[in-house]
């Protein structure tokens, strides 16, 4: 037997694979992580990619605006945001002329008792910050995409005379990579926006890791374009949430540069698929509902074979995180229709369901999780289990015993590439 102990939540739970089950454990290719971040962060601004240093950009006066994460993300914001403004500070920009706005996206508003975590104590006590709502009715329209979308964003990031992203590139499922463009949109953008883009999802080339005919990333491309964003830093972590690389400067170079780093770590090759496959969601906060978590599920769909079982460890302790996603799975009984939808009137949340039911088709699903069997099986359609050993056992008794496995302790940051 060999135990492995997978992340969930904000610790870890363990499954024993009898030796001759076990094909291998997918790990990311990790790099260590640098030890003193601050320093890392001083050197990336000090070194920008494809842009002036905010020495140059910001002068005594501007108002200056930065975009930051939300709850949902993992991004270091607390070791990214003091850096800059010590930056700021030097030119002479006074903090009473900065706002820092989270990038909720759709996402549900950070809450007070959040906001030191994210940012810090210090900052929190004398930046001003703001939630960004995407059902505002003062957003600006700052032009349309070639895709169609219009694209309407915070003003207080538009009207500021500075405005620099911040946040995290990692894999992302029909972005291709989260981090970068994606701050402007969804993070900062009007719900039509978001809604106009996310509907190009159904396009072939909308899939995790891929960058190269993505309309869905084209797209956030062109947004950010149009946002006229002054400079970026985004950082990339390994699977502990070090930072192992930071990149400043230019907004799209930039991201390019996070992009380059994460495939090396993520995009891992593998020989064959399985019968069972066993996938964290890498913990908190990639497992904090159902609706984040899933993307541990979409990055394995390639190496389970038709008819397989995905055993699913998340521990979802806000449940299945978002309205419409439940209301779609109960409305729509089949994928076909969810893409009728899609075409016709895409409501974000939709784009889930949609995609739970790709994998469905597929695949059996056994979640762990500590959300009620009235939600999982009743309404999401999942079996379920209280530990992934019993997980285990369900699934042999449904493909045979033996069933050859995989598996991927962090799912959501992982993109196993089939060879």
């Amino acid at each position: 037997m060999v135990e492995i102990w997978l992340p969930y939540g904000k610790t870890e739970v363990p499954v024993r694979i009898p030796d001759e089950n076990l094909l291998g454990v997918i790990e990311p290719k990790e790099k260590t992580g640098i030890q003193d971040p601050k320093s890392e962060m001083q050197r990336a601004l000090a070194n920008p990619i494809g842009s002036k240093s905010l020495h140059e950009i910001a002068k005594p006066g501007d108002k200056v605006a930065i975009v930051v994460d939300d709850e949902t993300r993992p991004a270091p914001s607390h070791i990214m945001i003091p850096p800059i403004l010590d930056e700021l500070r030097k030119i002479g920009v006074k903090d009473e002329d900065i706002i820092i706005i989270f990038a909720c996206g759709n996402h549900r508003p950070v809450k007070p008792e959040e906001i030191p975590r994210l940012i810090g104590d210090e900052v929190a006590k004398c930046i001003k910050t703001l939630n960004h709502d995407c059902k505002a009715s003062d957003l600006i329209n700052v032009g349309t995409t070639s895709f169609g979308t219009p694209v309407y964003l915070n003003p207080s990031f538009v009207e500021a005379n500075v405005r620099i992203l911040t946040g995290d590139v990692e894999l992302h499922y029909y972005a291709g990579y989260g981090g970068g463009r994606k701050s402007v949109l969804p993070g900062i953008a009007g719900s039509i926006s978001i809604q106009k883009n996310h509907a190009l999802l159904l396009h072939p080339n909308a899939r995790t890791g891929v960058l190269n005919g993505n309309p869905v990333h084209q797209d956030m491309m062109e947004a950010t374009s149009l946002a006229k964003v002054d400079f970026a830093l985004n950082t990339v972590m390994n699977a502990k949430k070090e930072i192992v690389g930071a990149f400043a400067g230019d907004a799209e170079k930039v991201f390019l540069e996070g992009v380059k780093l994460v495939d090396e770590m993520y995009k891992v090759k593998v020989d064959g698929q399985a019968d069972i496959v066993i996938t964290a969601a890498d913990g908190s906060p990639h497992d904090i509902n159902l609706y984040q978590a899933h993307k541990a599920v979409d990055s394995v769909l390639d190496i389970v074979k038709q008819g397989g079982v995905i055993i699913f460890v998340a521990e979802c302790p806000e449940g299945y995180g978002n309205q419409i996603f439940y209301d779609w799975m109960t409305k729509f009984k089949t994928k076909q229709e969810m893409e009728k939808e899609i075409k016709r009137h895409f409501m974000l949340g939709g784009h889930k369901a949609y995609y739970l039911m790709k994998t469905l088709e597929k695949a059996k699903v056994i979640l762990v999780s500590t959300m009620p069997d009235y939600y999982a099986t009743g309404v999401f359609r999942l079996k379920t289990a209280k530990t992934v050993n019993n997980a285990l056992q369900v699934a042999f008794n449904m493909v045979g015993k033996k069933s050859k496995i995989w598996i991927v302790p962090h799912g959501s940051i992982t993109l196993p590439i089939l060879t």
